[in-house]
Formats: C-alpha cells, sequence, structure tokens
C-alpha cells in the first residue's frame, strides 16, 4: 500500500442522518440463488439481468420473481449495459469487458487491456448507438476483492475510457478516485463518471466549446456514489453504497502510516460500511431531485438503482436479492 493523504471536504449535515423525508419506501424482495447482484439493468422486454459472485448471470421477471440463469461469466460480474438487440455487456473482475449475444451463448472479450495493461477492475460500462463504449477502471492497482486497499490508498489510479466501433481505445480521465457507474448524457454533450473514493460525480464534455474538458456535475455528496442509470423519468439514478465514514474521513488526512496499520488488521477491525437503503436522483445540472433513504435492516449496501416509471429496482454487494422500491 502507498497512501496518499487527502483532505476530504467537511462532511454536511446530511452525511450523518440515516432516514430521508421522505424516506424510501419499504423494499420488497425478489430472492436470487446467488449474493451480491452488484449492479442490476432493464431490459427492452422489462426483465431485469444482473449477475452474483459465483459468475452467474441472471435473468429476473419482476412481475412473478422467476430467476433464470442465462450465463456463466469467467469472474465476478460488475457493470452492465443491456444493448437493444438483446445483448448485453459485462464488466468481468479481472477480464475487462465482456459481450454476452444472447441467453445460453459464451462470454465474449470485448476489450481486456488498456495500452497494453490488464484491465484488472472494471467497473461500469454503457454503450452508445453508433457503438461507442464508455467504461470505468476503479482501480489499475488494486482487484476488486481488495477494492477497500484502493478506498484507503487513495492513490487514485481509477479511469474513463473510451472505446469506438472501430476499435481505438482512449483514455478520456486518468487519476480518478475509485471510477465507478458511467452515464451517457442523452444529447451526447457529455459523459459522467462517479467517483466513490471522493464523493462526487465528474463530467467529461464530449461536444461543444468545452469538449475534451473535464469538471464536476456535483462535488461533496453526504455518501458514495456508485452505479449510475438514467431513468425513464430523464434522471440521473445513482445508488449510494454507503454514508461517508468520520472515522476514514479523519484517517485520509493523517500520514498514511495509519492507513497501512489499518490494512494490516483482520477485515472485521477496518472501517467498514454502515446497513443503510439509500439512493439520490440529480437532474443534468446536477440538482438533487430526489434523496431517499432508510434504515438497512432488510436491504443495504445499494450498489445500483433502476428507475422505470416510479418503480426502483435495487442490486447490493452484501445480499441475496434485487430489492424493490419506489418513487414516493
Amino acid at each position: 500500500m502507498r497512501p496518499h493523504r487527502w483532505n476530504p471536504p467537511r462532511a454536511t449535515a446530511r452525511a450523518a442522518q440515516t432516514q430521508s423525508t421522505p424516506a424510501l419506501p419499504e423494499v420488497r424482495l425478489i430472492p436470487l440463488p446467488g449474493k451480491g447482484p452488484e449492479d442490476v439493468v432493464l431490459t427492452t422486454d422489462g426483465h431485469l439481468i444482473t449477475g452474483t459472485e459465483d459468475g452467474a448471470i441472471w435473468r429476473v421477471d419482476p412481475a412473478d420473481g422467476t430467476v433464470e440463469k442465462v450465463a456463466h461469466a469467467p469472474g465476478r460480474p460488475l457493470g452492465m449495459h443491456a444493448d437493444a438487440d438483446g445483448s448485453l455487456l459485462v464488466c468481468v473482475a479481472g477480464h475487462g469487458v465482456l459481450r454476452l449475444g444472447g441467453a445460453g451463448a459464451e462470454l465474449e472479450p470485448v476489450i481486456t487491456e488498456v495500452d497494453g495493461e490488464p484491465i484488472i477492475f472494471p467497473s461500469n460500462v454503457v454503450r452508445d448507438d453508433d457503438g461507442t463504449d464508455y467504461f470505468s477502471i476503479s482501480s489499475r492497482r488494486w482487484p476488486f476483492e481488495q477494492w477497500m486497499g484502493d478506498i484507503l490508498e487513495h492513490s487514485g489510479s481509477g479511469r474513463l475510457v473510451r472505446r469506438d466501433p472501430a476499435g481505438r481505445v482512449e483514455v478520456l480521465i486518468d487519476g480518478l478516485q475509485f471510477a465507478n457507474g458511467v452515464v451517457l448524457a442523452p444529447d451526447r454533450s457529455c459523459v459522467l463518471v462517479a467517483e466513490t473514493g471522493a464523493y462526487r460525480i465528474t463530467r467529461y464534455w464530449l461536444s461543444g466549446p468545452r469538449a475534451g474538458t473535464v469538471d464536476r456535475l456535483v462535488e461533496n455528496l453526504p455518501g458514495s456514489p456508485d452505479n449510475m442509470l438514467l431513468g425513464s423519468d430523464g434522471l440521473i439514478w445513482i445508488g449510494m453504497v454507503a454514508p461517508r465514514n468520520p472515522l476514514l474521513d479523519r484517517m485520509l488526512a493523517l500520514p498514511g502510516i495509519f492507513r497501512r496499520l489499518t490494512w494490516a488488521l483482520p477485515e472485521w477491525l477496518r472501517p467498514a460500511p454502515a446497513r443503510s437503503a439509500w439512493v439520490i436522483a440529480l437532474d443534468l445540472d446536477g440538482t438533487v431531485v430526489h434523496d431517499l433513504q432508510r434504515a438497512g435492516d432488510d436491504f443495504a449496501m445499494v450498489t445500483s438503482v433502476i428507475e422505470h416509471q416510479g418503480t426502483l429496482y435495487l442490486g447490493s454487494l452484501s445480499e441475496s436479492a434485487v430489492g424493490v422500491s419506489a418513487v414516493p
């Protein structure tokens, strides 16, 4: 571990609250045969697709809860993108971005390295209508299984990458703090990436007078943003994996020896995400439109959220179910 010191922005009062007003409505569970549906996406025929820690990729009928295994990945499935043609892009830990042509097909590599360097921790992916892929790499130093190492180190080895239809690959932003969810603006003016390790959403401009430049859509979030998706309401819906941890914020500003010692502790003694079920929705100007949180007694660690016609489908790194809630 090579810790970098960082003085986080002062947490707002919202970061200390455990429930919003109004609260996130009760979460109904759709049980899965595996644990940790890290990302959940919606297909054009109204089904949900998710992957669990055993490598299985599942097709879920949200109407009756039927679950069908459609593929098995060579590693842990993370972020996904469901294409209009029925195919699926899947970020697979240790393997890069893979494509599933359909149920029962084999996963095929789309991109496995950038600048000759293997992709060890791909996080999220979105495909434009012209076949351009935008995807995030959370860390170039730490594998998914040691994701907390990247958060503690705060070395900023995350990336936002573009692959054009001809296969040319370009790093759009380097030095991101645990790059995570990716959203392409409907007008293709910009692409957004969540920085879980810095509590912010970063924007890369694709067109207009600011094309090729980077700024922040929103900073100093009260929790850690994870996967992001455009909702049917046109908003950017974000899974908030956990509220900010005051102990972690203090440690990040101290000499690195404290984080090295923390990393050497057994996992159960390290700072851990508080159990919370939390999602937010932003407009394209960065204004918070919905802030929905409830205690994580029955469902917690929300890593992804889909909004479709007022219904919310939630993914989680810790649960063995997809959560279903609603916009109040």
